[in-house]
Protein backbone atom coordinates (compact mmCIF):
# COMPACT_ATOMS: atom_id res chain seq x y z
CA UNK A 1 0.00 0.00 0.00
CA UNK A 2 2.74 2.46 0.96
CA UNK A 3 4.50 1.84 -2.36
CA UNK A 4 1.31 2.66 -4.26
CA UNK A 5 0.51 5.90 -2.38
CA UNK A 6 2.28 8.15 -4.92
CA UNK A 7 0.53 6.29 -7.74
CA UNK A 8 -2.84 6.86 -6.07
CA UNK A 9 -2.07 10.56 -5.76
CA UNK A 10 -1.31 10.74 -9.49
CA UNK A 11 -4.46 8.75 -10.24
CA UNK A 12 -6.52 11.16 -8.14
CA UNK A 13 -5.22 14.24 -9.97
CA UNK A 14 -5.74 12.64 -13.42
CA UNK A 15 -9.33 11.66 -12.53
CA UNK A 16 -10.05 15.18 -11.29
CA UNK A 17 -8.70 16.80 -14.47
CA UNK A 18 -9.77 14.08 -16.94
CA UNK A 19 -6.45 14.75 -18.61
CA UNK A 20 -2.89 13.49 -18.41
CA UNK A 21 -1.48 16.81 -19.62
CA UNK A 22 -3.36 18.94 -17.06
CA UNK A 23 -2.45 16.49 -14.30
CA UNK A 24 1.19 16.73 -15.37
CA UNK A 25 1.07 20.53 -15.06
CA UNK A 26 -0.49 20.36 -11.59
CA UNK A 27 1.97 17.72 -10.38
CA UNK A 28 5.02 19.34 -12.03
CA UNK A 29 5.69 16.08 -13.89
CA UNK A 30 6.07 15.25 -17.55
CA UNK A 31 3.03 13.88 -19.33
CA UNK A 32 4.99 10.72 -20.04
CA UNK A 33 5.73 10.24 -16.32
CA UNK A 34 2.03 10.65 -15.48
CA UNK A 35 1.07 8.15 -18.17
CA UNK A 36 3.66 5.66 -16.94
CA UNK A 37 2.37 6.00 -13.36
CA UNK A 38 -1.19 5.20 -14.42
CA UNK A 39 -0.02 2.23 -16.52
CA UNK A 40 1.94 0.92 -13.54
CA UNK A 41 -1.06 1.25 -11.24
CA UNK A 42 -3.34 -0.48 -13.74
CA UNK A 43 -0.80 -3.30 -14.06
CA UNK A 44 -0.49 -3.77 -10.30
CA UNK A 45 -4.28 -3.72 -9.80
CA UNK A 46 -4.88 -5.77 -12.98
CA UNK A 47 -7.76 -3.50 -14.08
CA UNK A 48 -8.18 -0.71 -16.60
CA UNK A 49 -8.82 2.59 -14.82
CA UNK A 50 -9.28 5.00 -17.74
CA UNK A 51 -10.64 4.99 -21.26
CA UNK A 52 -8.30 7.02 -23.47
CA UNK A 53 -10.16 9.36 -25.85
CA UNK A 54 -9.16 12.14 -28.22
CA UNK A 55 -10.48 14.69 -25.69
CA UNK A 56 -8.70 13.20 -22.69
CA UNK A 57 -9.43 10.31 -20.35
CA UNK A 58 -12.61 8.99 -18.71
CA UNK A 59 -12.84 6.72 -15.68
CA UNK A 60 -13.95 3.15 -16.23
CA UNK A 61 -16.44 1.61 -13.79
CA UNK A 62 -13.51 0.11 -11.90
CA UNK A 63 -11.80 3.50 -11.99
CA UNK A 64 -14.90 5.19 -10.56
CA UNK A 65 -15.04 2.68 -7.70
CA UNK A 66 -11.37 3.14 -6.91
CA UNK A 67 -11.62 6.93 -7.18
CA UNK A 68 -14.38 7.11 -4.55
CA UNK A 69 -12.17 5.32 -2.03
CA UNK A 70 -8.98 7.12 -3.02
CA UNK A 71 -10.70 10.49 -2.59
CA UNK A 72 -11.82 9.49 0.89
CA UNK A 73 -8.42 8.07 1.88
CA UNK A 74 -6.44 11.05 0.58
CA UNK A 75 -8.89 13.39 2.32
CA UNK A 76 -8.20 11.66 5.62
CA UNK A 77 -4.43 11.80 5.03
CA UNK A 78 -4.61 15.51 4.18
CA UNK A 79 -6.71 16.16 7.29
CA UNK A 80 -4.17 14.29 9.42
CA UNK A 81 -1.28 16.26 7.91
CA UNK A 82 -3.16 19.49 8.55
CA UNK A 83 -3.72 18.53 12.18
CA UNK A 84 -0.06 17.62 12.58
CA UNK A 85 0.88 21.03 11.22
CA UNK A 86 -1.53 22.64 13.68
CA UNK A 87 0.13 20.73 16.52
CA UNK A 88 3.54 21.86 15.30
CA UNK A 89 2.37 25.47 15.09
CA UNK A 90 0.60 25.11 18.48
CA UNK A 91 -2.81 25.88 16.97
CA UNK A 92 -4.33 22.96 18.86
CA UNK A 93 -3.40 20.24 21.33
CA UNK A 94 -3.41 19.72 25.07
CA UNK A 95 -0.97 20.52 27.85
CA UNK A 96 -1.48 18.84 31.21
CA UNK A 97 0.24 20.41 34.22
CA UNK A 98 0.48 18.94 37.71
CA UNK A 99 0.65 21.63 40.40
CA UNK A 100 -0.46 22.36 43.95
CA UNK A 101 -3.02 25.01 44.87
CA UNK A 102 -0.48 27.31 46.54
CA UNK A 103 1.99 27.39 43.65
CA UNK A 104 -0.92 27.79 41.23
CA UNK A 105 -2.22 30.85 42.99
CA UNK A 106 0.98 32.60 44.04
CA UNK A 107 3.34 31.68 41.20
CA UNK A 108 1.85 29.98 38.15
CA UNK A 109 -1.25 32.03 37.27
CA UNK A 110 0.56 34.82 35.34
CA UNK A 111 2.39 32.22 33.23
CA UNK A 112 -0.86 30.38 32.50
CA UNK A 113 -2.51 33.64 31.49
CA UNK A 114 0.38 34.52 29.16
CA UNK A 115 0.49 31.04 27.59
CA UNK A 116 -3.27 31.01 27.08
CA UNK A 117 -3.10 34.40 25.35
CA UNK A 118 -0.31 33.28 22.99
CA UNK A 119 -1.70 29.82 22.23
CA UNK A 120 -5.49 29.90 22.64
CA UNK A 121 -5.89 26.63 20.72
CA UNK A 122 -3.98 24.62 23.34
CA UNK A 123 -6.27 23.14 25.99
CA UNK A 124 -4.78 23.51 29.46
CA UNK A 125 -5.55 20.76 31.95
CA UNK A 126 -4.52 21.31 35.57
CA UNK A 127 -4.10 18.39 37.98
CA UNK A 128 -3.94 19.50 41.61
CA UNK A 129 -2.09 17.59 44.29
CA UNK A 130 0.81 17.41 46.68
CA UNK A 131 4.37 17.01 45.43
CA UNK A 132 4.12 13.22 45.71
CA UNK A 133 0.81 13.29 43.81
CA UNK A 134 2.36 15.40 41.04
CA UNK A 135 5.32 13.03 40.69
CA UNK A 136 2.85 10.15 40.36
CA UNK A 137 0.92 12.10 37.69
CA UNK A 138 4.13 12.60 35.69
CA UNK A 139 5.32 9.00 35.98
CA UNK A 140 1.92 7.65 34.93
CA UNK A 141 1.77 9.97 31.92
CA UNK A 142 -1.27 11.84 33.26
CA UNK A 143 0.73 15.11 33.38
CA UNK A 144 3.27 16.43 30.88
CA UNK A 145 5.10 18.54 33.46
CA UNK A 146 4.78 19.41 37.12
CA UNK A 147 5.54 22.54 39.13
CA UNK A 148 6.68 21.49 42.60
CA UNK A 149 8.35 22.57 45.77
CA UNK A 150 11.95 21.37 45.78
CA UNK A 151 14.07 19.56 46.74
CA UNK A 152 13.04 16.36 44.99
CA UNK A 153 15.42 13.43 44.72
CA UNK A 154 14.46 11.04 41.92
CA UNK A 155 16.86 9.79 39.23
CA UNK A 156 14.01 9.32 36.75
CA UNK A 157 12.99 12.98 36.80
CA UNK A 158 14.37 16.04 35.03
CA UNK A 159 14.25 18.93 37.50
CA UNK A 160 14.72 22.59 36.54
CA UNK A 161 14.72 25.11 39.42
CA UNK A 162 12.83 28.23 38.33
CA UNK A 163 12.24 30.41 41.41
CA UNK A 164 14.10 30.78 44.69
CA UNK A 165 11.87 30.87 47.77
CA UNK A 166 12.40 31.37 51.51
CA UNK A 167 10.60 29.67 54.39
CA UNK A 168 9.87 32.05 57.25
CA UNK A 169 7.68 32.31 60.33
CA UNK A 170 5.02 35.01 60.68
CA UNK A 171 2.59 36.17 63.31
CA UNK A 172 -0.30 38.57 63.93
CA UNK A 173 -0.51 41.55 66.24
CA UNK A 174 -0.76 39.45 69.42
CA UNK A 175 2.77 38.10 68.97
CA UNK A 176 4.24 41.19 67.31
CA UNK A 177 6.53 41.87 70.26
CA UNK A 178 8.70 38.85 69.41
CA UNK A 179 9.53 40.37 66.01
CA UNK A 180 11.68 43.17 67.46
CA UNK A 181 14.83 41.03 67.47
CA UNK A 182 15.96 37.65 66.11
CA UNK A 183 14.58 34.63 67.97
CA UNK A 184 16.39 31.42 68.84
CA UNK A 185 14.88 28.24 67.39
CA UNK A 186 14.59 26.83 70.90
CA UNK A 187 12.38 29.77 71.88
CA UNK A 188 10.31 29.44 68.70
CA UNK A 189 9.55 25.78 69.51
CA UNK A 190 7.95 26.89 72.78
CA UNK A 191 5.32 28.96 70.94
CA UNK A 192 2.09 27.66 69.33
CA UNK A 193 3.18 26.78 65.81
CA UNK A 194 1.01 26.51 62.72
CA UNK A 195 2.23 24.26 59.89
CA UNK A 196 0.94 22.72 56.72
CA UNK A 197 0.08 19.03 56.99
CA UNK A 198 2.92 16.51 57.24
CA UNK A 199 2.84 15.32 53.63
CA UNK A 200 3.56 18.83 52.37
CA UNK A 201 7.06 19.17 50.87
CA UNK A 202 7.38 22.63 52.43
CA UNK A 203 6.61 21.25 55.88
CA UNK A 204 9.07 18.39 55.48
CA UNK A 205 11.87 20.73 54.36
CA UNK A 206 11.50 23.05 57.35
CA UNK A 207 11.05 20.18 59.77
CA UNK A 208 14.28 18.53 58.54
CA UNK A 209 16.15 21.78 59.16
CA UNK A 210 14.79 22.03 62.69
CA UNK A 211 15.54 18.38 63.50
CA UNK A 212 19.16 18.87 62.37
CA UNK A 213 19.40 21.43 65.18
CA UNK A 214 18.36 18.76 67.67
CA UNK A 215 14.84 20.11 68.11
CA UNK A 216 11.39 18.55 67.70
CA UNK A 217 8.44 20.17 65.95
CA UNK A 218 5.08 19.79 67.68
CA UNK A 219 2.60 22.11 65.94
CA UNK A 220 -0.50 23.42 67.62
CA UNK A 221 -2.25 23.32 64.23
CA UNK A 222 -1.66 21.27 61.07
CA UNK A 223 -3.63 22.59 58.10
CA UNK A 224 -4.24 21.48 54.53
CA UNK A 225 -4.50 24.97 53.04
CA UNK A 226 -1.76 27.58 52.71
CA UNK A 227 -4.30 30.41 52.94
CA UNK A 228 -5.58 28.97 56.24
CA UNK A 229 -2.01 28.89 57.57
CA UNK A 230 -1.78 32.65 56.95
CA UNK A 231 -5.31 33.34 58.22
CA UNK A 232 -4.67 31.45 61.46
CA UNK A 233 -1.61 33.64 62.09
CA UNK A 234 -3.55 36.77 61.17
CA UNK A 235 -6.17 35.81 63.76
CA UNK A 236 -3.50 35.37 66.45
CA UNK A 237 -3.80 31.60 66.80
CA UNK A 238 -0.04 31.13 66.72
CA UNK A 239 3.14 31.47 64.64
CA UNK A 240 2.78 30.23 61.07
CA UNK A 241 5.44 28.77 58.81
CA UNK A 242 4.96 30.29 55.34
CA UNK A 243 6.84 31.06 52.13
CA UNK A 244 7.96 34.68 52.17
CA UNK A 245 7.48 35.26 48.43
CA UNK A 246 3.85 34.04 48.68
CA UNK A 247 3.05 36.16 51.74
CA UNK A 248 4.38 39.53 50.60
CA UNK A 249 0.96 41.15 50.33
CA UNK A 250 0.14 40.40 53.98
CA UNK A 251 3.64 41.42 55.09
CA UNK A 252 3.64 44.69 53.10
CA UNK A 253 0.19 45.66 54.38
CA UNK A 254 1.16 44.99 58.01
CA UNK A 255 -1.37 42.19 58.40
CA UNK A 256 1.38 39.71 59.25
CA UNK A 257 4.85 40.27 60.74
CA UNK A 258 7.98 38.25 60.05
CA UNK A 259 9.53 36.50 63.03
CA UNK A 260 13.27 36.82 62.44
CA UNK A 261 15.39 33.80 63.36
CA UNK A 262 18.93 33.87 64.70
CA UNK A 263 19.71 31.18 62.14
CA UNK A 264 17.77 31.55 58.89
CA UNK A 265 16.31 28.55 57.12
CA UNK A 266 18.31 27.98 53.90
CA UNK A 267 16.52 29.03 50.73
CA UNK A 268 15.15 26.44 48.32
CA UNK A 269 13.37 26.54 44.96
CA UNK A 270 10.23 25.85 43.03
CA UNK A 271 11.05 23.61 40.10
CA UNK A 272 9.68 22.26 36.84
CA UNK A 273 9.59 18.47 36.82
CA UNK A 274 9.29 16.04 33.90
CA UNK A 275 10.39 12.52 32.95
CA UNK A 276 14.02 12.30 31.83
CA UNK A 277 13.55 9.71 29.10
CA UNK A 278 10.37 11.16 27.56
CA UNK A 279 10.74 14.16 25.21
CA UNK A 280 8.43 17.07 25.98
CA UNK A 281 5.70 17.92 23.52
CA UNK A 282 6.12 21.17 21.61
CA UNK A 283 3.46 22.79 23.80
CA UNK A 284 5.23 21.63 26.98
CA UNK A 285 8.57 22.91 25.65
CA UNK A 286 7.07 26.35 24.99
CA UNK A 287 5.45 26.42 28.43
CA UNK A 288 8.64 25.42 30.24
CA UNK A 289 10.57 28.01 28.24
CA UNK A 290 8.11 30.73 29.22
CA UNK A 291 8.78 30.03 32.91
CA UNK A 292 12.54 29.61 32.76
CA UNK A 293 13.32 32.62 30.56
CA UNK A 294 13.89 35.98 32.35
CA UNK A 295 10.71 38.03 32.67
Amino acid sequence: MIGKLDLYRVFNVVSRNNSFSKAAEELYMTQSAVSQSILKLEKELEVQLFYRTSKGVVLTNEGKLLNDHVNSALGMINAAESKLLDFKMLKNGELCIGVGDTISRYFLLPYLEDFRFKYPGIRLKILNGTTSDIIAFIKSGAADVGICNLPIYDEHLEIIPCKEIHDIFVCGTKYKKITTKPVRLERLMELPLIFLEKKSNSRMYVERFIRKKGLHVSPAFELGSYDLVMDFAKNNLGISCVIKEFSEEYLNRGILYEVLLEEKIPSRSIGIVSLKMVPLSRAAEKFVGSITKPR
